[in-house]
Parts: structure tokens; sequence; C-alpha cells
């Protein structure tokens, strides 16, 4: 995960799962994502699939759209990849196990975008295959933000993350006690 929000939603809610494959969506509070809020949503599954419940201030300005009430697959313009999408929602309700993918989007003026996508599950009322809670993102906020939107938007890299097999934490620089030594090695000039 590369994001700043992505890494707060997915620690947020990796701590309140504890040992469980998922919370409960009752468990989420907002104020704790207050940093990363608005590039977060939830889905909820509906028959036609997931659909928009709540979603982010940024994540509506991104798109140029409200999206509550929207599928979730609309967000991709074809349908292969709208089928893509909608197999990994299912596949993160079914595993409890979380997603995070790389995306590449253009917008209607013709500027591409790199951005994060999260999918983790999320219980309700006791119920698995309820809801789940996601966020997206660009690395920077683009400076067309709110005068321009994402017109199509293409999934270029995929990472599952697996119940019980832990997320590695990224690794921190060594700190040397000691300046390197330096090495004179024979051989001069050519």
């Amino acid at each position: 995960m590369k994001n700043t929000s992505t890494r707060l939603v997915f620690e947020y809610w990796d701590a309140l799962r504890g040992e469980r494959a998922a919370p409960e969506r009752g468990e989420i509070e907002p104020g704790a994502l207050r940093h990363a809020l608005a590039d977060t949503f939830v889905l909820e599954n509906e028959l036609i699939g997931p659909v928009f419940r709540l979603a982010g201030t940024r994540l509506c300005a991104l798109l140029g759209q409200e999206l509550r009430g929207r599928a979730f697959t609309a967000l991709w313009p074809d349908i292969e990849s709208q089928g893509e999408i909608r197999r990994l929602t299912q596949t993160v309700m079914d595993e409890t196990a979380g997603a995070v993918a790389g995306l590449s989007a253009e917008t209607t003026g013709g500027a591409t975008v790199y951005l994060e996508l999260l999918l983790l599950p999320l219980r309700y009322r006791g119920r698995t295959h309820a809801r789940m809670l996601g966020a997206m993102s660009a690395a920077i906020t683009p400076e067309w933000l709110g005068l321009d939107k994402l017109e199509s938007m293409r999934m270029i890299s995929l990472r599952m993350l697996w119940p019980g097999a832990g997320v590695r934490p990224q690794s921190q620089p060594q700190i040397r006690s000691q300046p390197p030594k330096f090495m004179v090695l024979p051989g001069g000039r050519a």
C-alpha cells in the first residue's frame, strides 16, 4: 500500500477486526478515519452487485458526481472490466480477504492519474456478504480536482490480503552506528 489514505483505512480496519475475519459495520467510527475520510467509501451488497452506501467528498470530486446509490462497477466503462471488478468484490466477500489494486485512470481532458483502491470486508448485524469498506485515492491530489473528472479506469495491479497471512510493514532503512568503511580496490584506471 502506497497511499496514506489506503494505509490509514487498512490499519484501522485491521485493528478493529482483531482475530476475526472482518469487523462489524457498527464498529466503524468515522472520526477515527478523519484523515482518510474524504477518500473512503462503504459498499452495500445488492442484487445488482455492490452499490455505494457512502462516499467521501474527494472521491466524489475525483469522479465528478455524487456516488451514493450508484453501482460500484459502473465506474468502469467496459463490460469486461465491470465483470472483473464484480468478481473481485465477490472474492473479497466470499474469502473475507482484503484487496489492494493499482488503477490507471484518464480524465475527460486527457490527463492520466494513478490511483490505489482498497476493498475490505465488513459484517453487518452479524451477516457476512453484506458490506465492504474501501478507499480510493491518488498519491497526490490532482490540480484539476473539481474542474475535470475521471472518464475511464482500468486495473493495472492487484494484491489480495488473505486472512491470517498478515501484512508485512514496509522495511525501514537500517541506521548505522558507524560511518561506512572506505575500501580501495586494486585495478587502477583503464
